[in-house]
Formats: C-alpha cells, structure tokens, sequence
C-alpha cells in the first residue's frame, strides 16, 4: 500500500492506493477576501453576487420523464428571495443538458472580483450523483467543477453556494413515531501568503439525502424550496446560512408528509435535506 511520507517518517500521508505525481499543482494565486483568522466571510464587495436559477418543468419525450409540476412556483420563490438578499438573479428554463453546463462554464470564467459570493439553484429530476437537462443526464460533479479555486481564482475564498431540489434515487423515508415534549487586545494586520485547498468554500445543500426521493407538492411547490424560502425571509438578515439551514432541515423532517391516500406505498413518507459543506467561514447576509 502506497503512501506519501517524508523521509524522516514524520509526514503526512494518505488514506489511499497512491499514484504520486499524476496531478500537477496549479499556478493560480488569487487574493484572500478578510483577514485570515476572521469568523465570517467578507460581504463588503461592490456587489452581492450572481445567483443563477435553473428550472426544469418539461422533458423530451425520450427521456421518460414526468412534467415537474410545481416548480415554477419554486423558481419564483427563490428569485425574489435572492433578489432582495441583493443577488443578481438570471433565471433559465428547460435547458439543454450541455446549455446548463456551458453557462455555468461562462460565468465561472467572468471576473468575480467585486463580488462577494456566487449561487446556483437547480430544480429537475435527479438520481444518484445525477441531474436532467430538459434531453437527458449529466453528472452533478459537473455543475460544481467549474467554481474550483484553481479554475475560478476571483472566487476563490468566496462560498460557492448550490440548492439542488431533484431526487437522489427511488428509496421512501417511512419516518418513525416520536414521542415529544411541547413547551407553551489591539493586533497589526499584514499580508500573508496562504494556501487553500481547491475545494473549499463550497455550500452544496440537497433537497434529500443520497439515494431517497424528493417529495414536491403540484401546487405549492417542492417541500425543501418551501422551506429555504421561507426562512431565508424570516432568518436570512439575523442568522449564518448553516445556522438557517438547520431550520430548514427540521422543517421540511417535522413539517411535510407526503399525501397519495390513492397510492399507500407512497403515503405519508418523510424527507429530510442534506447539507455538504466545506466552508471555512460563517455565511452572514446581514
């Protein structure tokens, strides 16, 4: 088993079969927003920031998929949200699988030097590490790529924040009976070069854990866009992002029930968000 160490046997290694020297390091330096040892992201640039909103209602026939009735209400939703955090919202609808990817390539190339962070939302089908263009599938790895810190230098140190409402698989959450209590010194500042890790400052919150279904009302929208919106209007000025999604995740898990009393073996099930994050700061909008 192959392992990265220095030679004293002091090093650090790798939990992983190694095959050294494949990847070369990229020449990117780019410029830390805020001081190093600050708790909270800078959100003193220029500009807010761009938030792009994908929504996919209708698919090609030969993909096999269902009109996603429901989800331009969540489009609407999150562009006004995102319109009054200050965020420069682009909306796109029924997109190719290869338009998505391509505008997300465009914008990640743009200079995002006076801005202080970059969202993207995507409503559509999913599976497992999949998602739907209005003709077919495309990796979800995909749509992160692009925003890498040693592709995209004028994020980086900036959060890079993704909403993905699309089912991770075809497994129910039955939820289980729970019993529950109801209650009526001075420092110099100077300059410093820091190496960061290509992947961090990344917010990706799904709309259900890997491998369960995503629940969305025809009407109202989907459970999990319902809820983000609706706390980013009450919490998004008074609370860390984190913090806010915690409510979320207790509200779409105590809150929604799915309703198909015509078809028991998907009545009254359960959703719960997954948040994966690497961040190395709090995400403040106040």
């Amino acid at each position: 088993m192959a392992e990265a160490m220095d030679e004293g046997g002091l090093g650090d290694n790798i939990d992983a079969k190694g095959i050294f020297g494949k990847d070369k390091p990229p020449s990117v330096e780019a410029v830390l927003s805020g001081l190093v040892d600050s708790p909270d992201y800078c959100m003193d640039f220029p500009k807010r920031g761009k938030c792009y909103i994908f929504n996919h209602k209708n698919f090609e026939p030969q993909t096999g998929l269902n009109v996603r009735n429901g989800t331009d209400a969540d489009a609407t939703r999150l562009y006004c949200r995102f319109r009054e955090l200050g965020f420069d919202v682009s909306l796109f609808t029924n997109l190719k699988s290869r338009d998505v990817l391509k505008e997300l390539q465009k914008v990640a190339k743009e200079d995002h030097s006076k801005n202080s962070c970059f969202v993207c939302c995507v409503l559509s089908h999913g599976e497992s590490g999949i998602l739907y263009g209005s003709d077919g599938k495309y990796e979800t790895e995909r749509i992160f790529a692009p925003f890498r810190g040693d592709v995209c230098p004028t994020l980086t140190g900036k959060p890079k924040i993704f909403f993905i409402q699309a089912c991770q698989g075809d497994k129910l959450d039955h939820g289980v009976s729970m019993k529950c209590q109801i209650a009526t010194d001075s420092s110099s500042i100077q300059e410093e070069t820091y190496r960061i890790p290509t992947h961090a400052d990344f917010l990706i919150v799904y709309s259900t854990v890997s491998g369960f279904y995503s629940w969305r009302n025809t009407t109202n929208g989907s459970w999990f866009i319902q809820a983000l919106c609706a706390a980013l209007q009450d919490h998004a000025k008074d609370m860390d992002l984190l913090g806010l999604l915690t409510i979320v995740n207790r509200k779409v898990a105590y809150d929604f029930e799915s309703f198909t009393p015509q078809d028991n073996s998907m009545h009254l099930k359960k959703q719960v968000p997954c948040v994966t994050s690497t961040l190395t700061r709090n995400i403040k909008f106040s």
